[in-house]
């Protein structure tokens, strides 16, 4: 829900306070605005005298501005989640609760509005509420945060400004108490996200924004790869005060030499040529809980990938199951490990897919670590080990579930256009294959002829050399076709077992009696028959990107 920053500002930056003439006429807010508050260092933080600058980022509640929410997000150490106290919980706040929970440490729950309840029951409504919320963030990272009632603008947008807010003085000094120094690093390339633009005639054009990484300076090159231009950087302002360097986490405002503002909205700007573009990724990825359904392979999502989101399909893979318990492999892919093709995500609530349910590989047990492999409907510029959010927002905002469906580290990011040629045969991922038929007949003690295993159709050869295995537990290998029916000649290197051969024999006589006699003694043999027929098993697996099809058994 809205709540003006204005009632917790000092000072506001040149994006601040609703700019958009809709926003002050609506009283929502549309895009991100950014303000900044100064108070007293509290003395935890280090000696006075000092002051204690709070960059305050105003996003969006509209449940409709999801992606800018998820822009926001990620440049926040601190998330204030602002609830009118005369609604609770709605959609749009409890997806921003998972935003923060994804992207962000610590929380302070607001309960706004304070002033539209009767001032009688003023008291209980607001215990209430937050015993409400107390329950709501029970199993969340953010259960026990602090939980502050105020009314930042007593009487709504038309209330003249001469009406003093409730309850921010106690607000402030909450967030003292829960401010910390984040830890900052000035190494490494320099990458921006940058959320407004505008021309200063006779400057140039200011891009303002908060640094991610790294460091700038008056008369440093910073690329603008949207534009495929690399600018010098002119002047520089934090809240209005000019500065010849910033750092990791400052919000700043830097100015180059002339462009268009209208050509970069949003974006990035970095050192030149330290980010990729891509067109198609390896993730790490879990899915969000509160996420109804199943997640599935070659379902579309919007994917938010650092500060763009572009519509992309995805292919969910987990590792082989002999690896289930593996520790978690953090910020790297292994390329020569093999993986398993998952039809969805594996979760407690989800169908494990039908071929490993027929293999009996996967159970009850879920594996430790999934990825998947994101392919964009265009392509999209992010550092690597970025955020990634995998989004359905095309669903009704009014259909009260969340559209957040998993979330996860880019670790692989694919740059070459024909990745699909140049890539992805060197990703081992692999489906199994399960195959059943049955024993027709014996030739001798190490040979049977197998049917039902293969179609009519197919081509046997190249199923020449895989081995089988039969139900009595006997070992073979496929030694060829057997006429034009799909038939198949079987070696056994073994030998039949005595017992195998024996009721083998006795089914064939049975069918050949059948043979010779009316259709219900034909009828009662087939019965005799499939009461204990030898099944044949096949089983194999095949890489998912392998060009050539190849059949692989172990």
């Amino acid at each position: 829900m809205r709540f003006p920053l204005s009632a917790l500002s000092t000072a506001g930056s040149t994006a601040s306070f609703d700019r958009a003439p809709q926003s002050r006429a609506r009283g929502i807010t549309l895009d991100l605005g950014f303000s900044c508050l100064c108070t007293a260092l509290p003395p935890r933080l280090g000696p006075g005298p000092g002051h204690l600058q709070f960059t305050l980022v105003d996003c969006p509640g509209h449940a409709s501005l999801i992606r800018t929410i998820i822009g926001g997000a990620q440049i926040i150490d601190l998330m204030m989640l602002v609830i009118d106290v005369t609604k609770g919980m709605q959609t749009q706040s409890a997806e921003c609760l998972v935003i923060g929970q994804i992207a962000c440490q610590k929380m302070v729950v607001v309960l706004n509005k304070i002033d539209l309840l009767p001032e009688r029951k003023r008291q209980a409504a607001i215990e209430k509420m937050t015993k409400k919320m107390q329950k709501t963030l029970e199993n969340t990272k953010f259960h026990g945060c602090p939980i502050v009632a105020v009314a930042a603008k007593p009487g709504g947008p038309e209330a003249p400004e001469t009406v003093n807010p409730l309850g921010v003085s106690e607000l402030i000094e909450v967030l003292k108490s829960q401010a910390y120094l984040p830890s900052r690093d000035p190494s490494g390339p320099f990458l921006m996200a940058v959320d407004h633009c505008f021309s200063i005639k006779g400057q140039g054009t200011v891009m303002t924004g908060t640094i991610l990484t790294g460091c700038v300076s008056l008369g440093d090159n910073v690329e603008i790869p949207a534009l495929k231009v690399s600018k010098k950087v002119k002047s520089m302002q934090m809240f209005h005060t000019p500065v010849t360097y910033a750092m990791q986490g400052d919000r700043v405002g830097i100015c180059v030499t002339q462009f268009d503002p209208k050509l970069l909205e949003r974006g990035l700007i970095c050192t030149p040529e330290s980010l990729q573009t891509i067109h198609a990724a390896i993730i790490s990825l879990k899915k969000i809980q509160y996420f109804r359904g199943a997640v599935q392979t070659k379902a579309k999502f919007h994917i938010t990938v650092g500060h763009e989101t572009v519509m992309g399909r995805v292919m969910f893979f987990s590792p082989a199951p002999a690896d289930f318990n593996k520790e978690p492999l953090d910020n790297a892919f292994d390329f020569e490990r093999d993986y398993l093709y998952q039809e969805e995500y594996l979760s407690k609530d989800s169908k494990a897919s039908d071929e490993n349910k027929d293999n009996d590989q996967t159970g009850e047990q879920l594996p430790k670590q999934q990825w998947a492999l994101l392919e964009f409907e265009k392509p999209v510029t992010c550092p690597r080990l970025c955020l990634v959010i995998g989004s359905k927002l095309d669903t009704d905002i009014h259909a009260n579930t969340c559209r957040l469906a998993f979330h996860g580290v880019l670790l692989q990011g694919l740059e070459d256009k024909n990745y699909t040629e140049t890539f992805l045969p060197k990703l081992k991922v692999y489906k199994l294959k399960h195959k059943e038929g049955q024993v027709e007949r014996v030739i001798d003690d190490y040979s049977v002829i197998g049917r039902s295993l293969f179609k009519k159709e197919t081509n046997i050869q190249i199923f020449v050399g895989l081995k089988v295995k039969l139900s009595t537990g006997e070992d073979g290998i496929i030694e060829g076709g057997f006429g034009q029916s799909g038939k198949f000649k079987i070696r056994i290197p073994d030998g039949l077992k005595p017992d195998t051969k024996a009721l083998l024999t006795v089914a064939s006589k049975k069918k050949s009696r059948a043979g010779k006699g009316d259709a219900a003694k034909e009828d009662d043999s087939t019965k005799a028959e499939s009461a204990q027929p030898v099944a044949i098993s096949l089983l194999f697996k095949r890489y998912v990107f392998d060009t050539q099809k190849k059949m692989i058994q172990s």
